[in-house]
């Protein structure tokens, strides 16, 4: 992986967090690049919660993938804590090149030093190559997952 460096995010990467985001097919359609003032705000928020971690992966000074791992406190499973990955993004030419799985890995054990027992994330019904992905690696489709749109 060379001299690959997963670190927290700061806000001058907003700009490449973002671009990433809206670089496949659903992303287009829901992010909106040339305004980051929605962004920046988020940004802050996810900033000010002890229990949000936004990482970037930057290699030769370039952020090249992202995602955002949160940790969940619970009654259920014995008062279990989970954690939860979201946002996962790879940018399009590191694609392949093993970060997709250095950037799990860093989750799974990130949780498990906040004493999570379960780790656990959604992929839309459509990313079929994510869904091979995520399995590979050893999670299991065990849910159906539900939204509504407010």
């Amino acid at each position: 992986m060379g001299d690959l460096e997963i670190r927290p995010a700061v806000a001058d990467n907003l700009p490449a967090i973002v671009a990433m985001l809206a670089d496949d097919p659903l992303g287009a359609t829901r992010e909106s690049p040339d305004d980051l003032t929605p962004y920046v705000a988020a940004f802050q928020r996810l900033a000010d919660d002890p229990n949000q971690r936004l990482v970037v992966a930057v290699r030769e000074g370039r952020v090249v993938g992202t995602l955002q791992l949160t940790i969940v406190p619970g009654l259920s499973r014995k008062g279990a804590t989970r954690s939860i990955i979201e946002g996962v993004r790879v940018h399009a030419d590191e694609r392949g090149s093993g970060l997709g799985t250095r950037f799990i890995e860093w989750a799974i054990e990130e949780s498990r030093r906040h004493g999570c027992q379960l780790v656990q994330l959604t992929s839309d019904a459509t990313r079929t190559d994510a869904h091979r992905f995520y399995e590979r690696l050893g999670f299991s489709a065990s849910h159906l997952g539900f939204k509504l749109q407010l």
